[in-house]
């Protein structure tokens, strides 16, 4: 299995200041320790050296990465994260560009998203995102 991990979790994962205890955090443990493939994507990396400051956090951070497969969004992705980020929005439902190319990565690539973002089960809804810990 595939697995895309989420700014989310990766933020709980690098929190020293939290238990890890969260079964987020223990699935993704579980996919670096196993025979999962973790995927993630460059907005996801940057908006965690966005999230956490000093040396230290932000080796920690790229030194971790660097073993990842980085996927990268290509014109199609941006075009199908637009659409979906209208569809949502004709539904009443308000998605962030970054969360919509992140659902589209996942839907092109047939990824299991692991989150604990609310919004992408609700994405999961108007298109066939899959959810990690969601029933379909």
């Amino acid at each position: 299995m595939s697995l895309f991990v989420d700014t989310s979790v990766w933020s709980l994962a690098f929190r020293r200041d939290a238990p890890r205890s969260e079964p987020e955090v223990r699935a993704l443990r579980d996919a670096l320790e196993g025979a999962n493939v973790v995927l993630a994507t460059g907005l996801v990396l940057q908006e965690l050296l966005q999230g956490f400051s000093g040396p230290r956090s932000r080796k920690e951070i790229i030194d971790r990465f660097a073993a990842l497969p980085l996927l990268s969004p290509d014109r199609r992705d941006h075009i199908e994260a637009a659409e979906l980020r209208n569809r949502c929005r004709r539904a009443g439902l308000q998605v962030g560009t970054i969360d919509a190319v992140i659902a589209q990565l996942c839907v092109r690539h047939q990824l299991e998203l692991l989150t604990t973002d609310n919004d992408f089960a609700r994405m999961a809804v108007h298109c066939p995102l899959r959810v990690w810990g969601q029933t379909r």
